[in-house]
């Protein structure tokens, strides 16, 4: 021991020897002379070596730690649960605009061309095996099991189901359109629509603004689109996470009068970023399918999300979302209400209705058939139903429940 000791000091003393004379100015200035200027002069020493290993510390950087460290404390000290009746927290409008500002939209362009680049077979079955482990797929379900099937990885995030593996509810007079998880359903109030449990949106700001109905403005949005005081409005949400089934199909039977685009933000719509910012629903891009069924108002909205911006529409190819340039604010209409000799007919496939010509539709409007796929995202988002029924209509349903195409919502 006493030899380990005296090569640490004599390692010390070299290091310190090796000292500029000024620093050993420096040392020596102030220190009493005798052994505690020796032990004065150790410290010294090892203090100096100490420093000489450690980089020197960056205003930024430092910055950002502390920042970092002190918004990660916050959050930590927000992890608990709300008291009863207090508003759930959400970002502030100007964490919203920082969110905003990233360029989803070009990122979510770029993914779409990844998706569609045409993959090695010797490298399409460990591309997708590592995405079915990371997300849970089932491919037993898969029309196509054999991964080599797939040229690339949008044809894989579209791939087709077997016909038997969704029956159709008898019992229940409302569908879900979509595999997922339920995020939240329930009754209107006051137009305001519930995104996640305590935070709300606009419905006049969600659907825009409905031509052909009632304008009294003593009569509230929401009473606008019934058809009568024995009815309410009624909600629920569906969320495709990736790993799900991406097509959407339709939950009743019903007419279709009107396609409106609204072009804008590509945000994530994550049950978690859903919890936080207000009107999530209503800043990004969605197609909005509303109409009418055999109880009056129906509406089906499919809400773009970050990588999906990408929303195909079956029975409508004139639809293009996610283009370079938008206005915001803004939206598209398109009318499938008769108003020239286009005629209406149901597709040979899937029993999707179509449009012959290109054209607006004849007739009605475009009918469509309970359980009939309707559409496909590019990856997986959120589909939002709205609809008219009577008061004593009741959801069979759990907040958070997964759901697959085809199981009952609901019934009278």
């Amino acid at each position: 021991m006493a030899a380990v000791l005296r090569r640490a000091c004599s390692g010390v003393s070299s290091r310190v020897s090796s000292l500029s004379y000024s620093q050993q100015r420096a040392l020596n200035t102030g220190v009493p002379s005798g052994p505690r200027r020796s032990v004065f002069q150790m410290v010294c020493s090892v203090l100096e070596i100490c420093r000489s290993f450690l980089p020197r510390p960056r205003t930024l950087p430092l910055l950002l730690v502390t920042g970092g460290g002190y918004l990660g404390y916050q959050h930590y000290k927000g992890r608990g649960q709300p008291e009863e009746g207090a508003p759930p927290r959400t970002a502030t409008p100007t964490q919203v605009a920082l969110y905003h500002s990233f360029p989803t939209r070009l990122l979510s362009r770029a993914w779409g061309r990844l998706n569609g680049v045409e993959l090695p077979t010797w490298l399409r079955k460990p591309v997708y095996s590592l995405y079915i482990w990371t997300f849970g797929v089932n491919m037993q379900e898969a029309a196509v099991e054999d991964l080599h099937h797939y040229r690339n990885l949008g044809e894989f995030f579209r791939r087709q189901l077997k016909p038997a593996v969704r029956p159709l509810c008898a019992s229940s007079c409302l569908i879900s359109p979509a595999d997922g998880r339920i995020l939240h359903f329930g009754r209107v109030q006051n137009s305001q629509v519930e995104q996640v449990k305590g935070v709300t949106y606009s419905l006049e700001h969600f659907l825009g603004p409905q031509r052909g109905r009632s304008q009294d403005a003593s009569r509230s949005f929401q009473d606008q689109l019934l058809s009568s005081p024995q009815n309410d409005l009624f909600h629920v949400v569906v969320y495709l996470a990736p790993g799900d089934y991406h097509c959407f199909h339709s939950p009743t039977d019903w007419r279709v009068e009107l396609r409106r685009h609204f072009p804008g933000s590509l945000m994530s719509v994550n049950p978690g970023v859903a919890r936080l910012v207000k009107e999530l629903f209503c800043l990004n891009e969605r197609v909005a399918l509303s109409g009418q069924w055999q109880h009056g108002f129906f509406s089906l909205t499919a809400v773009g999300a970050t990588n999906v911006g990408s929303i195909r529409v079956y029975f409508d190819q004139d639809l293009q979302t996610n283009v370079p340039r938008y206005s915001k604010g803004s939206f598209h209409d398109r009318s499938y209400v008769a108003l020239d000799d286009q005629v209406l007919k149901a597709a040979d496939e899937g029993g999707v209705a179509s449009v012959e010509g290109g054209g607006v539709a004849s007739g009605e409007g475009v009918v469509l058939q309970r359980g009939a796929a309707v559409g496909e995202f590019n990856l997986g988002s959120t589909i939002v139903l709205l609809f008219e029924a009577p008061k004593d209509f009741s959801f069979d349903l759990q907040p958070g429940q997964r759901i697959r195409v085809g199981e009952g919502l609901g019934s009278l």
